[in-house]
């Protein structure tokens, strides 16, 4: 489904991301994880064409995404970042509906796939005609979970979409996306710095630092066959978490 071929990107002297080769199979769920500024939400924006790589390419559905058809190409990917980024003056359902509206799509579908998508986000009704600060942060996050699904995308793409959250309702959250990845079978990469969170929602771990992937693989290989000591040092460091996953 996407592809990068020996991307790289840098910040005038700053290295954000050494040259890097990955794939992402359709329907698979892989979490990109490591310490803040490892380059793991950089991939994500070169992904999205937020960004263009300095050098490589970036294969989305079989296609280099370029200029000419980044635009098309970001219709098919559904994107969630932090505390869902919402729009403040519009309501909740507004947010969710703007990109479809914009894109004239038949109003009697938006209003069908609204419901569906509260239907599974497990978002009250009456909360799609609140504005985002009167909406709690997991009501937040459902809506722009709802926003990137509304127009059926293919890939889905979340950058710590529940790092805001406080414990108890990130855990919730985490079941409920567990459950929404089943149901869809999209093919989703998932941004965190907690491995207890990426090995829960993902098959597939990649680990990277300061802008390198240091290990691909699940978490148990990770655990038992680590490729240099700072795989098993970043596990350990969470490892009263990790020991309920083995």
């Amino acid at each position: 489904m996407i592809a990068l071929e020996n991307v790289s990107k840098t910040y005038g002297k700053q290295l954000a991301l050494a040259r890097t080769s990955l794939t992402f199979a359709t329907g698979g769920i892989t979490a990109l994880i490591g310490p803040s500024g490892c380059g793991k939400s950089t991939l994500l924006r070169l992904m999205l064409g937020l960004i263009q790589p300095d050098e490589g390419r970036v294969i989305f559905n079989g296609e280099h995404m370029t200029a000419s058809n980044v635009e098309s190409a970001r219709h098919a990917i559904g994107y969630v970042i932090q505390d869902a980024g919402l729009f403040p003056h519009l309501t909740a359902r507004g947010n969710v509906v703007l990109l479809a509206i914009f894109l004239k799509r038949n109003a009697s579908w938006i209003n069908e796939r609204v419901n569906n998508l509260a239907e599974l986000v497990r978002l009250p009704r009456e909360a799609l005609a609140r504005f985002p600060r009167e909406l709690s942060g997991g009501q937040r996050q459902r809506v722009g979970l709802m926003r990137a699904l509304m127009l059926d995308p293919d890939v889905l793409l979340l950058d710590e979409p529940l790092g805001a959250l406080d414990p108890v309702v990130r855990s919730a959250l985490q079941a409920e996306l567990k459950s929404i990845f089943s149901q869809l079978g999209k093919t989703v990469i998932l941004v965190t710095h907690d491995i207890n969170e990426a090995a829960y929602l993902a098959s597939d771990i990649v680990l990277l630092r300061e802008g390198r992937v240091v290990q691909r693989g699940a978490l148990g290989e990770l655990l038992r066959h680590p490729a240099e000591p700072y795989v098993k040092q970043f596990i350990q460091v969470q490892r009263p978490m990790v020991a309920e996953l083995r």
